[in-house]
């Protein structure tokens, strides 16, 4: 058995970056990553939007996905935009959550630095600014919980 893996070793050391990176994408999982965060408004309330896909009456932060090619940080803040035509800056990673199947969550905070509040209907009910001791019901847990992080960083 270990003849089995002295060669198995000897032919991926041979096999270019490329060939490596591909072999470990098929045998592994493909996760999606999710990026969500608070954002905060010049008078440090929290902007909290109202998802067309999600649970009725809930509320939450800016969420989205990951595309390729993007940083963690240029996806939050197109996701920002896209459902808000609002820009961020001083983007930082608050927190990782895992253990879901076959996703991450990452938690950021950023600061609103230009823009217009206007909704992507598409996806978005309604958007408003919330002080940060007055957040709404429906608010889900998970945010509620990264707003409390964000706050007292």
């Amino acid at each position: 058995m270990s003849y089995f893996w002295k060669i198995l070793a000897r032919i991926w050391r041979l096999g270019g970056k490329r060939w490596r990176w591909r072999v470990l994408w098929l045998v592994n999982p493909t996760f999606l990553v999710g990026v969500t965060g608070v954002v905060l408004n010049n008078k440090g309330q929290v902007l909290l939007l109202r998802h067309r896909f999600w649970r009725a009456g809930s509320w939450g932060l800016p969420s989205g996905m990951v595309k390729r090619g993007e940083t963690m940080e240029q996806a939050f803040a197109r996701e920002v935009r896209e459902e808000t035509a609002l820009e961020i800056d001083d983007i930082r990673l608050i927190r990782v959550v895992s253990g879901f199947r076959l996703r991450l969550q990452l938690h950021f905070a950023a600061r609103i630095t230009g823009g217009t509040l206007t909704l992507d209907e598409r996806e978005i009910l309604e958007a408003r600014f919330f002080a940060p001791d007055d957040l709404p019901d429906g608010l889900m847990r998970a945010h509620r919980e990264t707003v409390r992080m964000v706050l007292e960083s």
